[in-house]
């Protein structure tokens, strides 16, 4: 029998038999290894234990103290198993598909009747009974007519459709969980008593439809998390228990920031607490670029479709673009034209008027632009995902030798900025070249290399994404995680000299000779509206104070103290604190209740008391107890407060 040779991590090879499972490698290195042994990762791809090995491979045995693999495989066993239980209860249900998502999976069935909210409990039950059962797990490979033959026989459908749209030359492989069958790449774990029946749970129900047409039918989608323990599974209700409190959409009706209506569909009303955030944010952001040496420019957001034509964006990106026909002066073919989805062409425009030297670069140019860009409306979510946005958009025309030193220089500008907002937890991702691309691999040498050299010198790891920049240029890409430990990807940045080279930028370079610029896209926040509704979210809408839109109540106790409400109200505002008043006649408990909901930072508390001594009860948010202080001292306090970080 040939032999072939399998290299471990520690870099040691064996020789084994053509043919040989990685189960009986795990066994050849120890008796406990192959016991405990769930997976492994041959040649970078993940291996079910059955699957024979034929060639010369690098090899690794995982056990369930591998976090990664033994999530993939628990919860893609719990998608099955899930199905499983969910045909046994009713057999009339057809089965779809069922992947891995982030922390859990979701399966799509086919059923008459909806599911409920009790039915989750019913299918929980049934899967642990299942999972108790410690069925063998095994997989087939079988030849694409015995396949459809096998689901056409078992009503199976939908099954039959999938299997017509797998490349013929891809092996069909079948799973059996005990007697329960599903088509599916794989891998699993070797029996259902491998996964851990106290670490997950179904989560909820939702429609959606075959294969993402909404032309196909709606099937009925049951989520589930799971985890390698339950205390995992426990610390994830939990954040999810937490993230609802923070939730956006909630705090925001809360506060009075701004609705969502159906006549305008992904697209924010702000109302006046809402925009004071937003122009509170606009202003720094301004600030900041201003002193870090940008234009500011403001193009138009409605373009002809010939300049779309000719940056690439019309054949690219079109279904995301909205299209505005108009009928010029009764021409015989209106004119079409599209609302901008991104500001980067019209930039290049800007550019482009008057002649450019060397000694103008680096350019940075900077807009909030306002875009529109189509997304379905399912994926729509509060102001976090919208269709009409503005972003703290920049582009940096530069040469190429200025590429390290400009991305370095606008990694120290987004820590500042993320430091000033809260966030000082946040990652650099770096993607690079993609198998389909333009331009040689010299000039991704350098491009790639010259941001890694620029992560170093401003003081930062990175991690590197293989193969997932643009067909034109690589990218950074900055990842907060916020208080809950969610991950939030908002900043950019992106090498570009394609745009240029498509719209015909040019500088005059030393050498008297016309050159191209390298374009550099980048955004610190994203879009406004998103960054807004993470602030919401991080801060569980205790803004810093600074940008809270309401800042201080000045609250009476008893109406002899209107007069001084009126008072501090008034000199607060003269040292540039947002200040109202509040002399309804309510008792003071009930006015700090309403405005402790509305997330106000500061109530000051005024009585008779307070009238005589010019003092004010300071009751923070948050906090449970009072302190009585002199108008003077608050007044200085509040007031620096105030102050936004970048004018302290």
């Amino acid at each position: 029998m040939a032999q072939i040779s399998l290299t471990f991590p520690d870099g040691n090879a064996r020789s084994y038999d053509a043919g040989i499972t990685p189960a009986e490698v795990a066994a050849s290195i120890s008796t406990s290894l192959g016991k405990k042994a769930i997976s492994a990762t041959v040649n970078d791809q993940h291996w079910d234990l059955q699957w024979p090995i034929n060639d010369d491979a690098a090899i690794a045995i995982h056990t369930m103290k591998d976090e990664e693999q033994a999530n993939e495989l628990i919860r893609h066993d719990l998608a099955h198993i899930m199905a499983r239980a969910v045909q046994e209860i009713w057999p009339d249900t057809k089965v779809t598909i069922g992947p891995v998502i982030d922390n859990g999976w979701y399966y799509d069935f086919d059923r008459a009747e909806p599911f409920t909210p009790e039915d989750l409990g019913a299918i929980e039950k049934k899967m642990k009974d299942i999972i108790n059962k410690r069925d063998e797990v095994r997989t087939e490979v079988w030849e694409r007519d015995r396949a459809i033959q096998h689901y056409t026989d078992n009503n199976e459908p939908y099954k039959v459709e999938l299997i017509e749209s797998i490349p013929g030359d891809e092996p069909l492989r079948m799973y059996w969980h005990g007697d329960w069958q599903d088509l599916c790449r794989g891998p699993h774990l070797q029996h259902t008593g491998q996964v851990p029946g106290d670490a997950f749970k179904l989560m909820s129900i939702a429609g959606a439809y075959w294969r993402g047409d909404s032309d196909r039918a709606m099937l009925q989608r049951i989520y589930g998390v799971a985890f390698t323990g339950k205390e995992k599974l426990k610390a994830h209700l939990t954040m999810l228990e937490e993230a609802a409190k923070r939730d956006h959409r909630k705090l925001g009706k809360e506060m009075g920031l701004f609705h969502m209506q159906e006549e305008a569909p992904g697209q924010v009303f702000w109302h006046p607490n809402g925009w004071r955030i937003y122009t509170q944010l606009q202003d720094y952001m301004r600030r900041m670029q201003d002193r870090d040496g940008y234009v500011e420019v403001n193009t138009p957001q409605v373009v002809d479709r010939k300049l779309w034509e000719k940056s690439g964006h019309w054949d690219k990106y079109q279904e995301n673009m909205f299209i505005v026909e108009v009928d010029e002066d009764h021409a015989r073919e209106k004119a079409v034209n599209a609302l901008k989805p991104m500001n980067c062409p019209c930039h290049v425009q800007v550019f482009n008027q008057g002649l450019k030297s060397y000694r103008d670069l680096p350019l940075r140019m900077a807009e909030f632009g306002s875009c529109a860009r189509y997304e379905p409306s399912g994926a729509l979510h509060g102001i976090m995902r919208v269709r009409g946005f503005t972003q703290d958009d920049g582009h940096i025309f530069c040469a190429e030798d200025q590429i390290t030193s400009e991305t370095a220089k606008f990694i120290a500008f987004l820590s500042k900025v993320y430091a000033d907002l809260g966030f000082h937890n946040w990652t650099i991702k770096l993607s690079t070249r993609p198998e389909k691309r333009i331009g040689s691999d010299e000039t991704w040498d350098h491009m790639e290399q010259a941001l890694g050299e620029a992560c170093k010198a401003a003081g930062y790891d990175f991690e590197i994404l293989e193969g997932e920049g643009a067909f034109y240029g690589p990218k950074l890409e900055f990842t907060l995680t916020d208080a809950i430990g969610r991950n939030w990807q908002c900043g950019t940045l992106q090498v570009d000299a394609n745009l240029p080279e498509r719209l015909e930028a040019t500088f005059i370079g030393q050498d008297g000779a016309k050159h191209r610029p390298v374009m550099l896209h980048r955004a610190c926040l994203g879009s406004f509206e998103r960054f807004i509704g993470i602030l919401i979210e991080e801060h569980a809408g205790k803004l810093p104070f600074w940008l809270a839109p309401r800042q201080v109540v000045v609250a009476s106790i008893t109406s002899e103290a209107d007069d001084y409400v009126l008072e501090v109200v008034e000199q607060l505002k003269a040292a540039g604190v947002r200040a109202e008043a509040d002399m309804r006649n309510e008792k003071i408990n009930y006015k700090v209740r309403e405005h402790s909901v509305g997330k106000v930072p500061v109530i000051l508390a005024v009585g008779a008391r307070e009238v005589e001594e010019r003092t004010v009860s300071v009751r923070r948010l948050g906090e449970k107890q009072t302190k009585v202080e002199s108008l003077e001292t608050v007044t200085k306090t509040l007031a620096t407060e105030a102050t936004p970080p970048d004018l302290l």
